[in-house]
C-alpha cells in the first residue's frame, strides 16, 4: 500500500482513529478531536476496518476535512492499527480510541515531551473518564506499572479501584506501559518492535509492546499535562467472562514472550499458581462462567506458546526497582487503593 501523504508538506503527527460500524462513536467524539487537535501540528486520520454501517457516510458528509484510510475487512483491533501505521507512516502517531474525547492543548505536551527525550519512545496523556471527569479511567490512568508477578496497574488505578484526580500525579514520569486508548509513539519504533500482536485480539497488547520497546533500550513515559477523557469498558465490561479469559490467557502469552528463557519457568509457575487461587475464587463463589474462562486461558496459553519461536531476551524487566512490587499483597492484604500507598 502506496503512503497517503507526502511528509514534506505535512504535519509530523498523525492521529488514527480506528472504526468499525462505531458510527455513532465518531459523530459523537470526532468533532472533539477535530476541534482541539491543531491541522498544522497533526493530521486526523480514521482508518475504517471494513464498516458495514453507515461510518463512511457519516466521514464523507459530516467531516469532509478528515482522512480515511479504508480498508477492506476488518482486521481486528491490533492488525487494524498495525496496517494503518505501515501505511501512513508519520513520524509520531496517537492510537487514540474512537471513544475518547481529547481535552484542548493535548498534543502539545506529547510532543514536546518526545522531542525533549529522544531515548523515550512512546508516551500517554492523564486518562480521566467521560462519565465521571473527576475520576481517573479504568484503562491508563496516569500512567501504567506491572508488579514482579506481571499484574498491571496504574498511578491513579489499583485493580477494580479509580482515585479521583486531585493533580496529585501531575509530574511526567517514567512508566512501564501507555494505554492504548491514546498511546502516542515514534512510529519508526513500533514498527521495528512489530507492532500490536494480533494474536492477543484485545486486552494488553499495549503493554506487551511497551515491554518490547524497552526491551530495546527505550523508554516509556505519562505526561498528565495533556489530558484524554475516555468512555471505555463499552466492549467488555469487568465481570465479562471474556474478558476474563483475555486478560488471564494473555498476560501469560506476554510474560512468555518477554521473560528470559532461563527465567520463564518459575516465573510462570508462580503466575500460574496464583490464576489457580483465583479460578478457586470463582469456583467457591459460584461463579462458574469467569471460573470456565481461567481454565480456558491456560488451556489456550499451553497452546498457543509453541506459536511464539523463543526470543533472544537477555534482560528480566521484571526485577526493575519499579517492579518489585507484589500488588496482590498491597490490594488484598494490606487494603491499599491508592498509588501513593504501595510499598
Amino acid at each position: 500500500m502506496k503512503h497517503l501523504y507526502d511528509k514534506t508538506c505535512c504535519p509530523q503527527v498523525a492521529v488514527i482513529i480506528l472504526n468499525w460500524n462505531g458510527a455513532a462513536l465518531l459523530r459523537e467524539y470526532l468533532p472533539e478531536v477535530i476541534a482541539n487537535t491543531p491541522a498544522d501540528l497533526a493530521r486526523v486520520i480514521v482508518a475504517d476496518n471494513g464498516s458495514t454501517d453507515n461510518s463512511l457516510q457519516l466521514l464523507t458528509e459530516e467531516f469532509p476535512g478528515v482522512e480515511v484510510l479504508q480498508f477492506a475487512e476488518n482486521y481486528g483491533f491490533a492488525e487494524g492499527y498495525n496496517r494503518a501505521l505501515a501505511a501512513t507512516r508519520y513520524p509520531v502517531t496517537v492510537l487514540l480510541n474512537s471513544d475518547a474525547a481529547p481535552a484542548p492543548q493535548w498534543i502539545e505536551p506529547l510532543t514536546s515531551y518526545l522531542n525533549e527525550h529522544p531515548d523515550v519512545a512512546a508516551v500517554q496523556p492523564k486518562l480521566l473518564s467521560r462519565m465521571e471527569p473527576q475520576k481517573f479511567e479504568y484503562a491508563g490512568a496516569c500512567g501504567g506499572f506491572i508488579d514482579r508477578n506481571g499484574y498491571p496497574y496504574c498511578r491513579g488505578r489499583i485493580f477494580d479501584v479509580c482515585e479521583d484526580d486531585h493533580g496529585q500525579y501531575d509530574t511526567p514520569c517514567r512508566i512501564f506501559w501507555a494505554t492504548g486508548a491514546a498511546l502516542t509513539v515514534r512510529t519508526e519504533v513500533y514498527l521495528k518492535c512489530g507492532g500490536l500482536d494480533p494474536k492477543f485480539f484485545a486486552h494488553m497488547e499495549e503493554i506487551d509492546l511497551c515491554w518490547r520497546i524497552q526491551l530495546q533500550g527505550l523508554k516509556i513515559a505519562a505526561v498528565p499535562q495533556s489530558v484524554v477523557y475516555h468512555l471505555g469498558g463499552g466492549s467488555l465490561p469487568a465481570s465479562n467472562p471474556r474478558k476474563t479469559y483475555l486478560n488471564f490467557r494473555n498476560n501469560l502469552l506476554m510474560l512468555h514472550k518477554n521473560v528470559p528463557k532461563s527465567e520463564r519457568c518459575a516465573t510462570l509457575l508462580r503466575r500460574r499458581l496464583l490464576d489457580t487461587v483465583a479460578w478457586a475464587k470463582f469456583v467457591l463463589t459460584g461463579d462458574w462462567k469467569n471460573a470456565a474462562a481461567v481454565w480456558r486461558a491456560h488451556r489456550d496459553f499451553a497452546r498457543m506458546r509453541s506459536e511464539y519461536p523463543d526470543a533472544d531476551v537477555s534482560e528480566n524487566l521484571l526485577r526493575r526497582s519499579d517492579c518489585r512490587r507484589n500488588i496482590l499483597v498491597n490490594r488484598y492484604l494490606r487494603g491499599r487503593t491508592h498509588f501513593s500507598q504501595l510499598r
